[in-house]
């Protein structure tokens, strides 16, 4: 329903040409900037709102408590929540403002986008049940292994201290008991997140339309294409800045693998455009500094790298 009513405003209203790439890149941008914009406000909302049922501290214990486990559980509720890198971020920021360790957090921002469901159903479709299940576990360890790596480095001190909710009832246990009182804890945060970000989303989405129309899928095949082992890394590094949806990534990846670029290549350069992009760095600019938004894409980078040269190594078990 929503791309039908920006279709009509981008090509009707506005009058832009479906053909043009003016007009597309105008289309990716109203959709995209609504879309994120509306879940971030309702995300916050929602997760706002069952907050008031379970204290910060409480909360912030539990998965402090678990170790690696919650890193675990983070990275499973991330591969069930059908988002991409841009649309994780509204969740991301709850689970920081609930208290939830920096590194748990982490896990949820890094898997949520590299797994979804529509990903899998389409990675089943083109490259089979192996490769598809070996993506997902991969998917997971990913998310587990760059969280805990994250949380180990104490780095809490780079997030924007205005940035987080400083709302003293969690701490003293005075939450809103009413269901008015604790929906208007809901919007008010709600409101307050998004009065924050408004503009970064803007910006990372206008980045992430431009780059997404400008960038031809030939170009980055053929560099890809001559530069042997150093393939992986080249191509993680070329799918980092990239921002595109599920649908898009999945086909490029077969092209790449169908003119023979090996698998874990392909795969990387998958994994790398859905869990990082340049216009998600944009809107985590908003909520901490440049140097924890460095460690977070080196060492998500680095962990699909190693993933990309691990399919090369299984390539022959896994297909069929």
């Amino acid at each position: 329903m929503l791309q039908l009513i920006i279709d009509g405003l981008t090509y009707k209203v506005f009058g832009m040409d479906p053909a043009s790439r003016g007009g597309a890149i105008l289309n990716f941008f109203l959709y995209d900037s609504i879309k994120i914009l509306l879940l971030l406000f309702v995300m916050i909302f929602v997760i706002g709102f069952l907050r008031t049922f379970l204290p910060q501290h409480k909360l912030k214990a539990w998965l402090a408590g678990k170790g690696i486990f919650g890193n675990i559980a983070a990275s499973v509720f991330g591969a069930v929540t059908p988002f991409c890198s841009c649309s994780s971020i509204p969740i991301f920021i709850s689970f920081l403002n609930a208290g939830v360790p920096l590194g748990v957090s982490f896990s949820f921002l890094v898997t949520s986008p590299i797994i979804n469901e529509y990903l899998v159903v389409l990675m089943l479709g083109y490259f089979g049940w192996k490769i598809a299940l070996a993506y997902v576990i991969s998917g997971l360890l990913i998310g587990v292994m760059s969280g805990a790596i994250i949380g180990s480095m104490k780095l809490e001190r780079y997030i924007v201290k205005d940035f987080l909710s400083t709302d003293p009832s969690f701490d003293n246990e005075i939450s809103p008991r009413t269901i008015k009182g604790r929906l208007s804890f809901g919007l008010n945060e709600a409101v307050s997140v998004v009065k924050k970000i408004w503009a970064w989303v803007l910006i990372g989405v206008g980045m992430g339309a431009f780059i997404h129309n400008y960038v031809p899928q030939e170009a980055i095949q053929s560099i890809i294409s001559k530069t042997g082992i150093f393939s992986v890394p080249l191509a993680t590094l070329l799918g980092v800045p990239m921002y595109g949806s599920c649908a898009a990534i999945v086909p490029i990846a077969v092209v790449l693998f169908q003119k023979g670029i090996p698998l874990g290549t392909a795969l990387a350069f998958m994994m790398a455009t859905a869990a990082l992009s340049l216009p998600e760095a944009v809107m985590l600019r908003r909520a901490m500094t440049l140097k924890l938004i460095a460690v977070f894409f080196g060492v998500t980078t680095a962990a699909i790298i190693v993933t990309g040269y691990l399919f090369n190594m299984l390539q022959n078990a896994l297909m069929p």
